[in-house]
This record gives structure tokens, C-alpha cells and sequence, in this order.
């Protein structure tokens, strides 16, 4: 259940990451989430995700459908890889039981 988020581009530019996905997490109003807090929207959620992920990522701005992460040290593959399927499975939900609702 959910939908998945497409990421329509993936750019590398140093410790920044920036994912252009087609759906939006934000209003017109960009918000910055760190591991030190950034509240408890959907942005936050994402970033929250992100930041338990991967112990390098330090800062996550969000701007509607646009996703900026940076990581010290830089990006390799698998790094970058790991946070596009992250964001893509992000509004999936799924029940901790598969056959929940099911009937007997």
C-alpha cells in the first residue's frame, strides 16, 4: 500500500546529493532537517530515514520535490544508491503482518 516516489534525477556535487522526485514533501517553503532536530513533518520523517541510514549524512534540506542530502566524506555508488531507495520506497506502507485484514 502507498505509492512509490520516482526519482527523476540524481546529482553528485561533492558532500551534496540532490534528488528530484516527482512527488512533493514540502510547500513553497524549503525546510532544513539535521541530526539535531528539524520537527516532526514529512520532511523530518524522510530526513529521519536518511539519517539512520547512513551515519555520514549530517543535513537534509527539503524544497518541495526536491531532496538535497549531504554526506562528509562525499558519495560513492552505493551510498548514493542506498539513499535513492530509501526515498523511493518512503511513502510505502506496508502492515508488519501480511495477512492482516485478511479474513478466516
Amino acid at each position: 500500500m502507498g505509492q512509490d516516489v520516482e526519482i527523476r534525477s540524481k546529482v553528485r556535487m561533492g558532500d551534496v546529493l540532490v534528488l528530484d522526485t516527482d512527488r512533493s514533501f514540502t510547500g513553497q517553503d524549503g525546510q532544513v532537517i539535521t541530526r539535531e532536530g528539524g520537527g516532526e513533518d514529512v520532511p523530518a520523517m524522510l530526513a529521519g530515514r536518511l539519517f539512520d541510514l547512513d551515519q555520514a549524512i549530517d543535513h537534509v534540506f527539503v524544497l518541495q520535490n526536491t531532496v538535497t542530502i549531504r554526506r562528509s566524506g562525499g558519495w560513492d555508488d552505493e551510498a548514493a544508491d542506498a539513499v535513492e531507495e530509501v526515498t523511493h520506497n518512503f511513502l510505502r506502507h506496508y502492515p508488519d503482518d501480511p495477512t492482516a485484514g485478511e479474513e478466516e
